[in-house]
């Protein structure tokens, strides 16, 4: 099994989530490279993709959502805003830099966010104990067997009629640039799935309300297009 939670030393000082996962640790350095991937190559396609989420999401104020593999805390943050102050977001994710930089944007009670160390494939919470989920640009980062554990565990966590989406890449459609990609899943230990097969992985798991769609990257070699996945627990 895999631990999961609030990890500390005795300092004090947050240590990692233990996943077979890829965790990207940055901190600050992260929200840089984002911000400059976004400028330069994906040309504002990022922050479109974290606004198609939330919209994608329907949350409501007062709702219950948690954000897998939350980063620094973007798109938390954005659902904080939508939810108000009667709702309540929690954020997780295995790296600490980034859950000690997510935490740091999070100032004023009106925007408390519950971020903590954790991994997917192991969830923190109880049973029914989410109105959403939301998880972006993390899935890839994943061995195949920790979708299916942690797709599982997001419907364990999910109240009934509650809503996942998941924003990824999708698998490149060209010889070259499925190459590019294979030898870095190989190089990471990240599985070789892309959005497509999640969406079967999503239902193949017991989610229902099944739709895709794209959401248009700039072309450029070795990045593919990215796209959605949303469904409902029954």
């Amino acid at each position: 099994m895999h631990s999961f939670a609030h990890h500390h030393h005795e300092s004090g000082e947050l240590t990692a989530g233990k996943t077979r996962g890829l965790i990207m640790n940055w901190g600050w350095r992260y929200d840089l490279m984002v911000w400059f991937s976004d400028a330069l190559l994906f040309r504002g396609r990022l922050k479109h993709l974290r606004a198609k989420t939330i919209e994608l999401a329907q949350l409501h104020s007062g709702d219950a959502v948690l954000d897998v593999g939350c980063g620094t805390g973007t798109l938390a943050i954005m659902a904080k805003e939508r939810v108000g102050a009667t709702g309540r977001v929690c954020g997780i994710d295995p790296g600490p830099q980034q859950i000690a930089r997510a935490r740091s944007k999070v100032t004023g009670p009106n925007r408390a966010i519950d971020f903590q160390i954790g991994v997917i494939e192991q969830l923190a919470f109880a049973d029914a104990s989410f109105d959403a989920v939301t998880s972006t640009m993390m899935m890839h980062h994943l061995p195949d067997d920790l979708k299916r554990q942690g797709l599982a565990e997001i419907l364990r966590v999910l109240k009934p009629g509650g809503r996942l989406v998941i924003a990824d890449f999708k698998r490149p459609e060209h010889e070259t640039s499925q190459s590019i990609q294979s030898n870095q899943s190989k190089k990471f230990g990240a599985g070789e799935m892309g959005l497509q097969d999640l969406s079967v992985l999503v239902q193949e798991t017991g989610f229902s309300h099944i739709e895709t769609g794209d959401i248009p990257l700039p072309h450029l070699p070795g990045i593919p297009g990215a796209g959605f996945v949303e469904a409902r627990k029954s």
